[in-house]
């Protein structure tokens, strides 16, 4: 099979979709690997890695782009609709809850697409989710202590205090990857951690593995309401699977919080949990709403994108390989997991999250 890795073009994204480690494993299964010159560079990849490997570099997207199964990091922006065609499988995170624009073209132009964030176990986990998710809980807290310092605009809290001062207060809406890894963050910063989650089971194991040190909860609008009064730090976890995140903070709530308090929302990927959110950009991240300052980046892991890299396709890579070696309405019917990232094919959305999504 033929298998295109373009570079990245979000802005300030500079993960790439494989590493040469993953396309050596490609091209020794006996498949063409093409990859964009430069497109592992701001990963620390230079192209001698990928050419080492076995790939074949090409000089240009669109060179990329002339392949069966084209894997990448990101959503195709309008620049790269162009590159879509009927016999093409797109393989990347594609949060079409909150990309009618792309679910059109995808539509229209007959492309078969499957959703990273959409590959789910038959225990509900969302293994290809999973690690950037954990990259993006932890940088959500480490962010959301740099953007509480009085010269990022915020609060001029330490979260974790001294001796003699109160500890940041950090609510985090949402226990899953997400959640726990910015709760291990900030646990260990020394801050005042509460999660909440609507799932009881959830916070149990959330309530173990800190030994009762993270404060747990379901998230009542009135709990919520309280919660807020004294956060400092409030970070968006919240997650359905290929559906849009439910809006549970309104702007009047966020009222009710300290001017120079911080939103971090990991959730807008899905359209984010606040009223006031709106997806921004790592080379401008941070706007303000109500005295708060909100950082709704959608791409948070590519702060990190070496150690982002690696990890994508430590998790990507048996099921790249199953495509390509099984061919990929084999590999659809013989992995269920598989089969249920499969968001939209010939011009019909398949997954019901996303179908739900789109008709409002």
């Amino acid at each position: 099979m033929r298998i295109g890795i373009p570079k990245e073009i979000k802005d300030s994204e500079c993960r790439v979709g494989m590493t040469p480690a993953g396309v050596e494993e490609l091209v020794r299964a006996g498949h063409t690997v093409r990859v964009e010159m430069g497109a592992g560079i701001g990963s620390s990849i230079p192209d001698s890695e990928y050419a080492h490997a076995g790939a074949v570099l090409v000089a240009s997207a669109s060179e990329a782009w002339d392949a069966d199964l084209v894997v990448k990091v990101k959503e195709p922006l309008p620049s790269e609709f162009d590159f879509l065609h009927p016999q093409l499988t797109l393989f990347t995170y594609l949060h079409l809850a909150s990309q009618l624009q792309l679910v059109g073209e995808l539509q229209q132009r007959g492309v078969r697409a499957i959703g990273y964030e959409t590959v789910q176990l038959d225990n509900g986990a969302l293994p290809l989710l999973a690690p950037m998710s954990q990259v993006a809980g932890k940088m959500a807290t480490q962010i959301g202590a740099t953007l509480l310092q009085h010269d990022h605009g915020g609060r001029g809290i330490l979260l974790g205090g001294v001796a003699g001062t109160a500890h940041g207060r950090v609510v985090i809406l949402g226990g899953g990857h997400v959640g726990l890894n910015a709760a291990k963050i900030a646990n260990g910063l020394g801050a005042q951690v509460m999660v909440a989650d609507t799932n009881p089971s959830r916070l149990v194991y959330i309530d173990d593995i800190f030994h009762g040190k993270v404060i747990t909860m379901v998230p009542t609008r009135r709990h919520i309401h309280e919660l807020l009064a004294d956060c400092d730090l409030l970070i968006g976890a919240a997650l359905m699977a290929g559906a849009r995140t439910p809006q549970v903070i309104e702007r009047a709530m966020l009222r009710n919080m300290k001017p120079g308090s911080v939103l971090v929302d990991v959730s807008i990927d899905q359209g984010g949990i606040a009223e006031t959110s709106r997806p921004t950009s790592l080379s401008n991240p941070t706007y303000v709403e109500e005295g708060i300052i909100h950082y709704c980046v959608t791409n948070i892991p590519g702060c990190v994108p070496a150690t982002s890299t690696s990890a994508l396709t430590s998790a990507t890579l048996p099921y790249v390989l199953k495509l390509a070696t099984q061919g990929v309405e084999a590999a659809l019917a013989s992995d269920a997991a598989l089969g249920r990232g499969l968001n939209i094919e010939a011009g019909a959305i398949r997954h019901p999250a996303v179908a739900r999504a789109v008709a409002g």
